[in-house]
């Protein structure tokens, strides 16, 4: 049965080196062959190889064409939001301060063990629903804001739940390490036990893409951190990290010695950091809406990465304290803003970078081979992707080779 498409009269742009040397591998009244869910051959229109004609042909009206979206980190389900802390930082409270007297992470797991299973997925496919709006095909959501048994597996089944039944693909992570919960109170070595149990269990139930810690002075200590890893390895899971946003406490080369997919945020990283996630091929994730939304003042390195030669990734970070940002569009616009980035290396992050970041070696390119998983814009050229915001230029969303309503 023949199932191929042809997707047709488009400006694409593949992300393939082969391509161009300057990176956007643009290919001008271009078009993509897709079989089911992958691309089997990409190129100008006058050159698609003889062969059998496609069952079906799309015509993408000249749009530019681009790789599905990968958001690489995420807290999508939770509980509540903190509307009230954001007031209290503007009045000039600590993020810090907030923490350590129940604000902050606390107060929204209180919220998270307070509501429904369903009340999570409502309200979790509505955020989700957003980000896809904007062109993601790929999406990775952290638990951690249960912090208990139930409550962490009750959050990894709402993220699990939303890529069964929404059209994109969700990884998951266990964030277990995001922070102590009130029935641990001054027993943080005992938490790290239960978290290290509870993963066990959770893989078991086939809930745990990844594994996720916050190595932090308001988190937990590298030796603590270590003890996670270790848990995670013994399940053969790979690991990430939310490494040196506060302060340095060396997490980045601790995630790397475990070849961590990646480590994120990374404010205050280290050569020493930089050369270890070199060395260990782990992606840098930054997250300027944490950045913006904290009012922080000090810049990840990013001449320093960028020297290095480590993939750097872009993400939303969304979540209800830091980040309540949920487009990644925009990330992608502060993160030549703020950060400096280049466009071309901004929409790497969102698409390539951020697809390595999450283990995915499939997507993330127009390259015959990878998922059908790309993007028709109402755009000329993909700098724009970086440069318009508080605007929704998608047209189009090709997820799996199926064209989403």
């Amino acid at each position: 049965m023949n199932t191929r498409t042809l997707w047709r009269n488009a400006r694409l742009a593949t992300l393939d080196p082969a391509v161009d040397a300057d990176g956007w591998g643009l290919i001008e009244h271009g078009a993509l062959l897709t079989d089911g869910p992958h691309i089997v051959w990409v190129g100008r229109e006058d050159e698609r190889p003889a062969g059998e004609p496609p069952a079906r042909t799309v015509d993408l009206g000249g749009a530019l064409v681009t790789p599905g979206l990968v958001d690489c980190h995420t807290h999508l389900v939770y509980g509540g939001h903190r509307a009230a802390e954001f007031e209290q930082r503007l009045n000039g409270v600590s993020y810090e301060a907030i923490a350590r007297a129940g604000g902050g992470i606390r107060s929204t797991v209180a919220a998270t063990r307070a509501a429904s299973e369903e009340a999570l997925w409502d309200s979790a496919a509505q955020r989700a629903a957003a980000l896809m709006a904007e062109g993601v095909t790929t999406l990775e959501i952290k638990s951690g804001y249960g912090l208990s048994l139930d409550a962490e597996a009750r959050c990894l089944r709402v993220a699990r739940r939303l890529g069964q039944t929404l059209p994109v693909d969700v990884r998951t992570t266990f964030l277990g390490a995001h922070a102590l919960p009130p029935e641990f109170e001054g027993r943080p070595d005992d938490y790290i036990d239960a978290v290290c149990d509870w993963m066990a269990e959770l893989h078991r139930q086939g809930l745990i893409d990844a594994v996720d810690a916050f190595c932090e002075n308001i988190g937990f200590s590298p030796a603590q951190t270590q003890r996670v890893f270790e848990a995670a390895r013994r399940w053969q899971l790979p690991v990430k990290l939310h490494a040196e946003q506060l302060s340095d406490q060396g997490g980045a080369a601790l995630a790397a010695s475990f070849n961590a997919l990646s480590c994120d945020h990374l404010e205050h990283l280290s050569a020493d950091g930089i050369a270890a996630m070199r060395a260990a091929g782990s992606v840098a994730v930054l997250l300027p809406g944490a950045y913006y939304f904290l009012r922080e003042t000090r810049l990840p390195p990013i001449e320093a990465l960028r020297q290095a030669g480590v993939p750097m990734a872009v993400s939303t970070d969304h979540n209800p304290g830091t980040s309540p940002g949920l487009s990644l569009l925009l990330m992608a616009s502060m993160a030549c803003t703020l950060f400096r980035l280049t466009p071309l290396e901004a929409v790497q992050g969102i698409t390539v970078h951020a697809a390595q970041a999450l283990g995915l070696r499939d997507r993330g390119q127009l390259i015959a081979g990878q998922r059908a998983d790309f993007v028709a814009w109402d755009l000329q050229h993909p700098n724009e992707l970086a440069y318009w915001f508080g605007r929704n230029p998608c047209r189009h969303v090709i997820h799996h080779g199926v064209q989403r309503s």
